[in-house]
């Protein structure tokens, strides 16, 4: 599983031309399931995104969560994040995993950050649509996770 972290002032989700869904201050989740992956790999990256301290202090240093701030947080599946470009000029998804299983370890991992945190400060783009996701990134602060690394 991979997430890209983006630390935004706010955030939307928009589908044919209407805004589906939109956050102020927190993360924008770009996240991405594998082959191979499993619901550990979902525990995991929620325990870690919820608790990372990538909000400053009053000293400018990294050293709240999105728990402390009491911040929002956009969820978007992104299978692209899966891409092996090491060969050719076309990116290889055969690592990404099949779409009907991705949507339920979509579904999974909302859920589970919902259950970790406040649900209600959840939200979601929707998985397989073609959207326009606007970010206001925030530093910029753009975090890269993957379970495999752990």
């Amino acid at each position: 599983m991979v997430c890209i972290i983006q630390r935004v002032l706010k955030s939307s989700v928009t589908i044919n031309g209407l805004i589906h869904s939109q956050i102020n201050e927190g993360y924008l989740l770009l996240a991405g399931f594998s082959k191979g992956d499993t619901k550990d790999d979902i525990a995991w990256m929620s325990d870690k995104i919820l608790n990372l301290r990538i909000f400053s202090n009053i000293d400018g240093k990294f050293d709240h969560s999105i728990k402390d701030i009491n911040g929002e947080i956009l969820v978007v599946s992104q299978f692209t994040l899966l891409a092996d470009s090491k060969k050719g000029r076309r990116p290889d998804f055969s690592n990404a995993m099949k779409p009907d299983l991705a949507k339920i370890f979509y579904d999974d991992f909302v859920a589970e950050l919902k259950t970790r945190y406040i649900a209600e400060k959840i939200k979601t783009g929707v998985f397989q649509e073609e959207m326009t996701v606007d970010i206001q990134n925030d530093g910029p602060v753009t975090i890269i996770l993957d379970s495999r690394s752990r």
